[in-house]
């Protein structure tokens, strides 16, 4: 596990250049011809948008063109990086959106822009690399698939698990009866907030600094003084933000184990939020501490829940006949023979994706589907929402997964999309 926790610790929160394909490149049917470079614009370039561009100047088939920002020290960095000069760098995407030159994007801001760039790039004509979640709400992940696929955009999300071939290889023993019927799913969680820089979240107001644009930051969230303890890193533990650790890995292992259940186009039935716990009189209001239960339609039963235990961190199946527990690079299964099982000839095989980033620009290129689609980002963030939802609520609920809608519960109904602040809209 520690190679994955450095990976998640190490995540950036600026907003950067969407990744960009030159519209010269694109051969017949929208398609960039197979001997073109995808020019690519970044936008979101902290460490974790700065890791994802890296990755896709490693491939030749890529070009990066242009970076946006609100930070200038992570802009410039990213710009010295993709040796591009300063004005292909730039604080605000809506610069970008438009251009003919960009085919494709690269989204690693907080959360609560994913949506707002996704839908922008997708009606601009450009194909899209999002970090996860999709969205910030099951209303607004909806709105993006939709719009994705009536643009015939080509999404992948950072979910990258699904590029692991442990990932893979449990989902396919569970997805052909190796563990017998299954019965259970547990996803494990950090319960404890990775606060970056020894904050407290009762720092007090400052002024922003010079080269960072705290209020095209904060976007479509509501107004609130600016303190460093808020922004970039630390997003994650804030409400208006993001719900915790929730999506933060929970988007990663729900997603895995909707991968295994076989619930890429569904949701649960019924949720409910045990044992929650949040901090008082802080900024971190998040939801820190939880046990989410979850029932699909199958009566499989979910169970996601905040540990500190290192070795419960990740998606475990549980079926009649045994156990498969998977993490990144980390497989154990029960009984260990299944180790050694080799799939028949008459099993269902999964998606192959071998390099997540890779297999983004091979679908650029052929307009196949991705290894982590819109429709299968937007149920495993969807679930994720759901359980903070039946957190804040504190009660269980009922939930058609059909409909997207909760069952006779309209307090729960208005928490299905989140209000933007300002004059920000998602059309």
């Amino acid at each position: 596990m520690k190679n994955t926790r450095r990976q998640f610790l190490q995540k950036g929160t600026f907003l950067s250049a969407p990744l960009i394909i030159n519209s010269s490149v694109l051969g017949r049917g929208n398609a960039t011809a197979a001997n073109s470079k995808v020019q690519l614009a970044c936008i979101g370039v902290g460490g974790q948008g700065t890791g994802n561009m890296n990755n896709f100047i490693q491939d030749d088939r890529v070009k990066v063109v242009a970076v946006c920002d609100v930070d200038r020290a992570h802009r410039q960095r990213a710009l010295n990086i993709a040796k591009l000069s300063d004005k292909d760098g730039c604080s605000d995407y809506r610069e970008l959106i438009n251009r003919k030159d960009i085919d494709a994007v690269m989204i690693a801001t907080p959360d609560h822009w994913h949506s707002m760039i996704t839908v922008a790039a997708a009606n601009s004509g450009k194909d899209i690399y999002c970090e996860k979640p999709l969205a910030s709400s099951i209303g607004e992940g909806r709105f993006v698939t939709k719009t994705v696929l009536e643009n015939k955009r080509v999404l992948q999300c950072g979910t990258w698990r699904r590029s692991g071939v442990h990932s893979r290889m449990a989902c396919e023993w569970v997805r052909n009866g190796y563990i017998g019927k299954l019965k259970k799913v547990d996803v494990g969680v950090p319960g404890k907030f990775h606060i970056q820089g020894g904050y407290t979240g009762n720092e007090k107001e400052q002024k922003a600094p010079d080269g960072f644009d705290y209020k095209m930051w904060a976007g479509t969230t509501p107004d609130a003084p600016y303190t460093a303890a808020r922004c970039h890193f630390n997003f994650r533990w804030i409400d208006d933000y993001a719900p915790g650790y929730v999506t933060d890995w929970g988007a990663h292992f729900i997603d895995v184990a909707h991968w295994g259940m076989d619930s890429d186009n569904g949701g649960p039935i019924e949720i409910v939020a045990n044992k929650v716990k949040r901090r008082e009189a802080t900024i971190y209001d998040a939801v820190e501490s939880f046990d989410i239960r979850y029932v699909y339609p199958d009566n499989v039963e979910l169970r996601m829940f905040s540990t500190e235990n290192t070795s419960e961190w990740g998606t475990k199946f549980i079926g009649e006949e045994g156990s498969i527990y998977v993490e990144n690079h980390k497989l154990i299964t029960d009984p260990t023979e299944l180790m050694r099982k080799k799939l028949g000839p008459n099993d269902k095989r999964l998606y192959t994706s071998k390099n997540h980033h890779r297999n983004f620009i091979d679908c650029v290129l052929s307009r196949k589907e991705t290894a982590s689609s819109v429709e299968s980002a937007h149920r495993a963030a969807s679930a994720c929402h759901l359980g903070a939802i039946a957190a804040k609520l504190n009660r269980s609920l009922r939930f058609d997964p059909k409909s997207e809608k909760f069952v006779d519960d309209n307090e729960a109904d208005a928490l299905i999309m989140r209000k933007y602040h300002g004059d920000w809209k998602l059309s």
